[in-house]
């Protein structure tokens, strides 16, 4: 597997907490040296540079977007003082944050965004199985993303691990991460959810889904969560054309179950894919 596609997923999933060097090179299964050298070589940044600059990243975009109180917005980038991210926030951008948030806007400043993970196809896809799924509900965090932003998913995920098994009205305990509402241009709604036996009792900040019943074929993905763009890659650009299959214009999702670990990333989890009857 390939470490630095690990790393970033370790890294988009985990830099909102402590983070250091030795806790994503173990999750690459790779040393500190291995991982330094081989991450430079892929991204040109060093590992901690890159953590820097997505966690400073974040926190320029809620206060352009006018997160009122900066102190929390440090604190959630990993700095215990308003000084010590003022200084970096300077260092990074060349403006203070109160500048920025007065702003309004990040079009002067050059945001670091999450780098893409492989997207190269599969040499051997394991068959699908074929399901009639019921319909159901789900709820969670959805946000809307362009082919270019998708890779900040697992920090989505990062977020929304904290509701984990608080939803009101959850059933059971498997995760759902829906795409949904594509266009043209490839820009998708992402939901991280759970299935819920209601939306009445949910909180305003949770998004709500209806799945509908339908054909699906399902994918096993057993690797390193980093690679399922990989297997999602490989279903719509290689089996699909090949099955006489046609896919539906609906919800399709990844399932996780209780085997899937959020802080390792291994586990394997399910892709059902939505088709025509």
């Amino acid at each position: 597997m390939n470490p630095v596609g690990k790393a970033l997923w370790f890294i988009e999933s985990h830099f909102a907490g402590e983070l250091t060097l030795d806790d994503i090179a173990n999750c690459g299964c790779v040393s500190r040296f291995h991982l330094a050298r081989a991450f430079e070589a892929a991204t040109g940044l060093s590992v901690m540079r890159y953590v820097r600059a997505r966690r400073l990243s974040e926190a320029a975009r809620r206060l352009a977007n006018g997160a009122p109180d900066i102190l929390a917005v440090a604190l959630d980038a990993g700095y215990g003082s308003h000084e010590a991210f003022t200084r970096a926030f300077r260092e990074q951008f060349g403006i203070t944050p109160e500048a920025l948030r007065a702003r309004g806007h990040l079009d002067t400043i050059v945001i670091v965004e999450p780098i893409k993970m492989d997207e190269t196809l599969l040499t051997h896809l394991e068959p699908p199985r074929f399901e009639d799924g019921k319909a159901f509900l789900v709820a969670g965090l959805s946000e809307r993303y362009t082919s270019e932003t998708s890779a900040a998913i697992p920090s989505q995920w990062q977020r929304f691990n904290d509701w984990f098994g608080k939803v009101p009205g959850q059933v059971g305990n498997v995760a759902y991460g829906v795409c949904y509402n594509a266009d043209d241009a490839g820009n998708i709604d992402y939901l991280c959810g759970v299935e819920v036996n209601d939306f009445s009792a949910l909180p305003a900040e949770m998004s709500r889904l209806r799945i509908a019943a339908q054909r699906y074929a399902v994918f096993s993905h057993r690797e390193h969560i980093s690679t399922v763009r990989r297997t999602w890659n490989t279903i719509w650009n290689q089996w699909l054309p090949t099955s006489g299959h046609i896919p539906a214009d609906a919800p399709n999702f990844e399932r996780y179950d209780e085997k899937f670990d959020p802080v390792s990333g291994m586990g394997g989890l399910e892709i059902w894919l939505p088709l025509k009857a």
